[in-house]
């Protein structure tokens, strides 16, 4: 069964790999998805949060899935954190695709970044991550499983019984973010919910 998915992904640096996504022939009416070029993303970003947290809300609108395209800076970008943060208040499903490793005309890949889901947490610490899975685009053959990945988010938001609320601070300042630089520092939180695949 199709679903209305919006793509959220950082407009400025991964509009590229964005349009791959879109033109692999997996999306029947890219219409029917949340896709944005970056020169319509800079007229909304002209004019101010309001505009831009409009526009977001807008394209959330009678979508069921949220896939976010994880390039190498996606976790330092707030709209992003919004988006995400929005897409699980309304009750989509979430799945991360990396698709740092997809390669431009240059021939070459960009360098992995954060995961932007292990950034927004339950008020118990646990990261969204522990709840919605990430693939990569090239690794785990994104141009084949797409639309396996956008249905499996789907059922898996359907079935999650545990805690809806995240923590505050949508969106979460830069400065907190993490970086790769930061990323290992972090300590890891064991006590994680059981999620919706394991069961």
């Amino acid at each position: 069964m199709s679903r209305k998915v919006f793509f959220s992904f950082h407009y400025q640096r991964d509009a590229w790999y964005a349009g791959q996504v879109r033109n692999c022939n997996l999306l029947v009416d890219e219409d029917e998805y949340g896709f944005i070029d970056s020169v319509e993303w800079e007229k909304v970003e002209r004019q101010g949060d309001a505009a831009i947290e409009r526009w977001i809300n807008d394209q959330l609108k009678d979508t069921s899935v949220t896939v976010v395209l994880i390039g190498t800076e996606t976790a330092e970008r707030d709209w992003v954190d919004y988006e995400i943060r929005k897409s699980w208040q309304r009750g989509n499903g979430l799945v991360g695709v990396r698709v740092h490793q997809m390669k431009h005309s240059d021939r070459v890949a960009d360098t992995p970044g954060p995961n932007p889901l292990d950034q927004v947490r339950f008020p118990d610490g646990t990261p969204l991550s522990s709840i919605c899975k990430t693939y990569d685009w090239v690794d785990d053959d994104g141009r084949n499983n797409l639309g396996r990945w956008i249905e499996e988010a789907f059922q898996s938001r359907k079935a999650y019984h545990g805690e809806e609320k995240l923590m505050t601070g949508d969106p979460v300042p830069s400065s907190s973010r993490v970086t790769p630089a930061t990323a290992a520092a972090r300590p890891t939180i064991i006590r994680n919910p059981s999620p919706p695949w394991a069961s």
